[in-house]
């Protein structure tokens, strides 16, 4: 059985509690107009060419046996349409300019990874958090690790957009000590405009998931003139949860942009960010319905 990651990020301290270490999975559902993550939206394995690290060393093109890349008057060019995603020019490139996303990994080799870091989260309460993309594409794989992870006496938490069927759920939910779920919206024209998606499956996803008495966190991507009015809304739903352990307001941020250009991706990143009186007012919306605002 093997799955497809594009990051492991170890010492994270904001995926759940304590110290962890958090596997992010290639591929998801919904389309978020801000998405920090563009390397995760597609299932399928990408190389990036980070333009700003070339040192126009050309060791990516001795690599290269299709000629994909070149060097013409001291610039480089990546012709995606020869890559076959080989990955011999990220292995030869000296200015870590070219980025591979999208390894093949077994639950074995994954296991024998996160293991690494035991002794941080047996001493700080922490453990592993799966995350994306949406680590939920691959539910098979991802029940079967929180499995092994639990057998082994590791804390679990699952980090998800929450867009698929309630089966799902039903494979990895007795395997997870807490689920962090976001929430972009509750009015499903805003929803849709800015993920691709209707939130019906994902509310009920929600509802579900607290009615089995597992441990929620909800975050909320907090995105001016796109969901700053649902607030609210939000905060009603919420204030029906009876294991809503906390909700953060996450900022938007634009520091992504890069990434799209490495991609060859349509940048669809909101020119507006928040100003903290923005967030500060959020969070005491939030407040108001006797929710832990972290």
């Amino acid at each position: 059985m093997k799955a497809k990651i594009f990051e492991i990020k170890r010492f994270a301290v904001h995926d759940g509690d304590g110290i962890r270490t958090t596997v992010f999975f290639k591929g998801c559902p919904l389309k978020c107009l801000w998405c920090h993550n563009p390397e995760g939206v597609s299932s399928n394995s990408e190389l990036a060419y980070l333009e700003h690290k070339c040192i126009n060393c050309g060791e990516c093109i001795s690599a290269c046996k299709y000629d994909a890349h070149k060097i013409v008057d001291g610039k480089h060019y990546f012709d995606r349409s020869k890559c076959t995603l080989c990955g011999s020019c990220v292995e030869a490139c000296l200015g870590e300019a070219l980025v591979f996303y999208g390894k093949e990994v077994t639950v074995e080799t994954l296991i024998d990874e996160l293991l690494k870091d035991k002794a941080y989260y047996d001493n700080s309460g922490g453990g592993v958090t799966l995350s994306g993309g949406e680590c939920l594409l691959y539910a098979d794989f991802c029940a079967e690790l929180l499995k092994r992870l639990k057998s082994l006496g590791v804390n679990t938490a699952v980090d998800t957009c929450g867009y698929y069927d309630k089966s799902i759920l039903d494979k990895v939910i007795n395997y997870t000590d807490e689920f962090l779920f976001d929430v972009k919206a509750i009015d499903e024209v805003t929803h849709i405009k800015c993920t691709g998606k209707s939130n019906n499956t994902i509310l009920e996803n929600l509802l579900y998931i607290d009615s089995k008495g597992v441990k929620i966190e909800v975050r909320i991507p907090f995105v001016p003139e796109y969901n700053d009015g649902e607030i609210e809304k939000i905060g009603l739903v919420l204030s029906r949860l009876k294991n809503l352990t906390g909700v953060k307001v996450l900022a938007y941020h634009n520091y992504a942009g890069s990434k799209y250009q490495s991609l060859d991706m349509v940048n669809t990143l909101p020119s507006r960010l928040p100003t903290s009186d923005q967030l500060e007012n959020a969070k005491n919306i939030l407040r108001k319905f006797n929710l832990n605002v972290l």
